[in-house]
């Protein structure tokens, strides 16, 4: 009796245990209408298990290939049809991971959740990565200065936004900077020199680091350093060169010149990057118009466009103070004050509203108005968010206006990677987007709400954000066509700028894209390794970019949150550049992967449009390998950039039966009045 009753209990004991795994991982509404026997739910639990790991662990090919085994045990099953389309989606096959999404919502798992989730991954895929004027935007925020019985800052004139999700802000009536967070809480106050601002006016960052600060009474510009501390100041009051009449609005060119607007002089002043005067101009005379009111000015492809508010007018010059042409003549937008520059247009502040104009045609088109209530708008600035910015000058306040569309379709947050080696210790990663594919920047820990199967989470905290770190890891990739061994010395120059920049920030790895992509190397760099580099793939006619691209970017998937591959090219298409992965499929990879792509052009002229394809996509630029101004600004980009990446932690009070239990984990986002959520799951450390 005792034999028989130890040999029977693995038997029962393993029914049992299936039958348990069937209704607690994969319960009867998550099943197939035939259904599968309890030990093909046992094998299915085990591969789901496996495959939750391999994708926690970055490695996407493998967890597909788990996941199809497992839905072979249990097909239709939509918990794992939910996980193989995020896999696929990581891995850049948006339009299988779409189907396979789809597949689950049609049994009516997921609810609005999903279909929410498919709508977005769906337009995104038809979404360029350029302006949209056609959308209006509303507003979604207002930040008064005034609040109950106190007065927090009065009159706000300009606003200057960072890559962190905060932004800095004149008032003009108190006297002061005021930095605001995301969600519009004051986070500093910067009152400049010991005597104190007099009257700020407009704000901007330089190419050198610093903040510079207009003030009207004082007809100076005054230089802060990046946190707001008081550098020095230039300029005074007069009509001589260098000197001003009430200094307005700012802008700075390629070169690091600093361009500014002196209203009581009626022209614009022009600086060096060391804050030396060099000319002015803006006076008329038979063949140029002259300037009335100097208002906004803004710098697009070494042209300097230039308002002038009392005639309502946009003029064009170089940088060198020549006129061009008028884009738009007098009458056209009367008051128009500042003017800034977003991708290529040009936006304007034109009293109740902001206004976009195509620097090309002059076309103009209505971004956001604010009605016929008493408002002046003295600055319109983008945001880092897909916000505009508005500086209510008459209103005393500065209002977030948002696109519909976004309002609408909400954030896209995705939970990326849950690590429980520590468990009941769960840090889970998170991604924030809108839906264009812009990273939101800048969000605090009450923007979060994190639960475990629907309850809060215990001891729940903010312990890491991407636009914060200040370390990066990059991938170089390496063109090795047929004739690319001639451009060895430029690689060479190249790989040393990058690495310079890179060292003590971060880790670099080199690959070689041949006709079998190579590895050459990974770590920190070292000094003088570049000196004698020579690629271990062969220079060849069959080499392979895509393969190359994937082999760099594939160890980026769990790295550092700013990541990016930075592709020297010689100028060349391959053949079979594109034979296995396509180019919306690589671009996907790298977007779904958080991966900025930037090209260096080891030769003189454009790069092909394959690649300013994918750099535009991905948020990265293209290079000119001897640009008189370096390559390190590459990688200050990187580590400049905005960033959506999220590390959340918290304490699991749920029991993990050893390690079996799937946990359902969810993640919700507020940003004003614009929201988003993932639910996902993961597995404890088998005891």
């Amino acid at each position: 009796m005792k034999g028989g009753f130890t040999g029977n209990f693995p038997k029962i004991f393993l029914l049992g245990f299936a039958l348990f795994l069937t209704m607690t991982v994969f319960p009867q509404s998550q099943v197939s209408s035939t259904e599968p026997s309890s030990a093909d739910k046992l094998i299915a639990e085990e591969e789901f298990r496996r495959g939750v790991q391999a994708y926690y662990r970055g490695s996407f090919n493998d967890s597909l290939m788990v996941f199809e085994k497992a839905l072979s045990y249990v097909p239709g099953n939509p918990l794992i049809l939910d996980w193989l389309g995020r896999a696929y989606f990581r891995t850049g096959a948006e339009g299988t991971a779409l189907q396979h999404w789809e597949f689950a919502a049609e049994s009516g798992y997921g609810a609005e959740l999903l279909q929410n989730r498919i709508e977005i991954v769906r337009e995104r895929r038809t979404i360029r990565p350029s302006p949209d004027f056609s959308d209006r935007y509303v507003e979604t925020g207002l930040i008064s200065a005034v609040q109950g019985e106190n007065t927090l800052f009065s009159q706000p004139v300009s606003l200057l936004p960072s890559a962190d999700g905060t932004f800095w802000a004149a008032a003009y009536g108190s006297n002061e900077l005021i930095r605001f967070d995301v969600n519009g809480k004051i986070s500093a106050r910067v009152r400049g020199p010991v005597s104190g601002f007099d009257r700020p006016f407009d704000i901007l960052y330089t190419s050198g680091g610093n903040i510079l600060v207009s003030e009207v009474a004082a007809d100076r510009i005054s230089v802060l350093d990046k946190n707001g501390f008081y550098v020095s100041s230039f300029g005074e009051k007069g009509r001589g060169e260098g000197r001003f009449l009430g200094p307005q609005y700012m802008t700075e060119d390629g070169s690091g010149n600093i361009y500014v607007s002196d209203f009581g002089n009626a022209r614009i002043c022009v600086f060096n990057s060391a804050f030396e005067p060099l000319f002015s101009f803006g006076k008329g005379s038979s063949e140029t118009p002259g300037f009335s009111a100097p208002s906004g000015v803004a710098c697009i492809d070494g042209m300097i466009y230039a308002a002038d508010s009392v005639a309502g007018s946009v003029y064009v010059f170089d940088t060198s103070g020549n006129y061009i042409s008028t884009l738009l003549p007098s009458g056209s937008l009367p008051g128009i004050e500042s003017l800034r520059a977003w991708k290529g247009s040009l936006i304007a502040a034109v009293k109740n509203r902001a206004v976009a104009i195509d620097p090309v045609s002059g076309a103009v088109s209505d971004l956001a108005n604010l009605g016929n209530v008493p408002v002046r708008i003295i600055t319109a600035v983008p945001d880092v968010n897909g916000n505009i910015l508005l500086a209510d000058y008459e209103g005393n306040c500065i209002q977030v206006a948002s696109k519909m569309s976004d309002l609408a379709g909400g954030l896209f947050v995705q939970i990326e990677r849950i690590n429980a080696d520590r468990f009941p210790l769960v840090t889970v990663d998170v991604r924030v987007e809108d839906r264009n594919r812009r990273p939101i920047t800048g969000l605090k820990d009450n923007n979060f709400i994190l639960t475990e199967d629907k309850y809060p989470a215990s001891d729940f905290k903010l312990v890491g954000a991407g636009f914060s770190n200040d370390n990066c890891d990059i991938s170089v990739l390496i063109d090795r066509s047929a004739g690319s061994d001639a451009y060895l010395p430029a690689v060479r120059s190249a790989l040393k700028e990058i690495s310079e920049a890179v060292a003590g920030r971060g880790t670099l790895t080199v690959v070689s894209a041949g006709e079998v992509p190579v590895l050459e190397g990974s770590g920190n760099p070292r000094d003088s390794w570049w000196e004698e580099f020579t690629p271990a793939a062969e220079a060849s006619s069959g080499w392979r970019f895509d393969l190359g691209l994937r082999l760099a970017a594939n160890g980026l998937v769990n790295a550092s949150p700013r990541r990016a591959v930075i592709y020297l090219s010689s100028g060349e298409v391959s053949p079979e550049g594109f034979a296995h992965y396509g180019l919306d499929s690589l671009t996907a990879y790298l977007q779904n992967n958080g991966i900025v792509f930037s090209a260096v052009n080891l030769r003189k002229g454009s790069l092909p449009d394959e690649y300013t394809y994918i750099a535009d996509f991905t948020g990265g630029k293209t290079w000119y390998v001897y640009r008189e101004q370096g390559l390190s600004r590459m990688v200050e980009d990187i580590l400049e950039g905005p960033n959506g990446f999220y590390s959340l932690s918290f304490e699991s009070l749920r029991s993990s039966n050893f390690g079996e239990a799937y946990l359902p984990v969810e993640v919700e986002v507020y940003l004003m009045n614009r929201s988003g959520r993932d639910e996902i799951g993961y597995f404890a450390p088998l005891q």
